[in-house]
């Protein structure tokens, strides 16, 4: 099943300057929302590390 979304031009431009060659909007948009997504996944991790100590920032490894 498809969908139509309404986007402005300078929206839909925007858009697709992130596509690779052949892909569509949809293609696009779900790649755009997997790295959204492993990007929150690994912000939630490091503040759980964070929470239980066990974490050392990189810079204090010397």
């Amino acid at each position: 099943m498809t969908t139509t979304i309404a986007l402005s031009e300078p929206t839909r431009d925007k858009l697709k300057t992130y596509g690779r060659k052949g892909e569509t909007y949809d293609q696009i948009v779900s790649r755009m929302m997997e790295i959204v997504d492993r990007e929150l996944y690994m912000r939630e991790v490091h503040r759980r590390l964070e929470e239980k100590e066990k974490f050392i920032p990189l810079d204090e490894l010397e």
